[in-house]
């Protein structure tokens, strides 16, 4: 997701992708360490990214 689209979102939105996005990527995380293993890691990277990206978002909201 861009930054740009991120800005447009409301900040309980932002909070609620932020959890959402967290929580997928633990799920992920789980399976890859168990053995499991996953399709496709790259997505765990993304993921990571994606819920670095919104939180910067958001502290540039929090610092004005």
């Amino acid at each position: 997701m861009k930054a740009r689209d991120l800005r447009e979102l409301g900040a309980t939105e932002l909070d609620q992708r932020i959890r959402e996005t967290e929580s997928e990527l633990a799920a992920l995380r789980l399976k890859h360490k168990s053995g499991i293993g996953i399709e496709r890691p790259v997505v765990m990277r993304t993921m990571r990214r994606d819920v670095a990206r919104m939180k910067t978002v958001k502290a540039e909201r929090e610092a004005k």
